[in-house]
């Protein structure tokens, strides 16, 4: 009951800061960019890094809009990777439950490999998918959009036993950044405080409504700052390449397209 009631509580809390925000910042358009419009793949041919440097962004991949339902995800078993609903197991399309409150997709040239155990997450493996971005900016991005963010910090989610982590960014020019100078985590809480809890909180529980349980987290669930989950994107970013040199041959029942 007192876990109900935390996540209640964290509800409340983000979606009035959510409704804060929006109104400060306002929710614009952006132009679809998506090299799907070329029949290149978004997963294998949309560079991993928009800009190098001491403090790189990265280019996210919106998969779901923020404030949709419809659970959209790159298929990675597909020619050229097309972003496709997801289904039911009874085949029918699936939604979430309730509207996902941030942009959502993945950052392209990154894999997280099942064969490798990671011990300090629980000893657990990987979910054999790109990584997962939750883009937290004030606009709604086009589904298939190609967006430069930077990383802010992430959570490791564990989803039915595997590692799925949820890298926290936000788009290089949003407001956040260029008025409040966000950064990190700890400069995203002087400006958003419930904004983490919410993301955790809401993967934590959107399975619930499905009848499975709760989901956990490594770290207790403890958010890792920005220079470790850049890490994870670098190890990320090698397993990718691995998966490319072996053809995407890595499980006999479900082999991978790449290029």
């Amino acid at each position: 009951m007192s876990s109900l009631v935390n996540f209640l509580l964290c509800s409340v809390l983000f979606c009035a800061a959510l409704f804060c925000r929006f109104r400060l910042f306002g929710a614009r358009a952006s132009p679809l960019s998506t090299s799907q419009e070329k029949g290149k793949s978004l997963w294998h041919n949309v560079p991993l890094i928009h800009e190098a440097g001491e403090n790189p962004s990265f280019n996210f991949v919106c998969e779901i809009a923020a404030m949709t339902k419809a659970k959209m995800e790159i298929a990675t078993d597909l020619p050229q990777n097309p972003i496709v609903q997801d289904k039911n197991k009874d085949g029918s399309p699936r939604f979430y439950h309730g509207p996902i409150y941030w942009n959502y997709g993945c950052l392209p040239q990154t894999w997280e490999d099942p064969r490798v155990l990671n011990e300090q997450c629980e000893n657990t493996y990987g979910d054999n998918d790109p990584l997962d971005v939750v883009e937290i900016g004030s606009e709604a991005l086009p589904l298939g959009s190609i967006t430069p963010v930077k990383i802010l910090g992430a959570l490791g989610l564990i989803d039915c036993g595997e590692l799925d982590w949820k890298l926290i960014a936000v788009k290089t020019n949003d407001p956040l950044v260029t008025e409040h100078k966000v950064s990190d985590l700890a400069s995203l809480a002087r400006v958003c405080p419930h904004h983490v809890n919410g993301i955790r909180e809401w993967f934590r529980w959107y399975k619930r409504p499905d009848g499975k349980p709760l989901n956990e987290y490594a770290f207790s669930g403890r958010a890792i700052d920005r220079a470790d989950a850049i890490s994870v994107i670098d190890e990320t970013h090698a397993h990718w390449k691995e998966l490319v040199r072996l053809g995407g041959k890595v499980s006999p029942s479900k082999p991978l397209w790449v290029k």
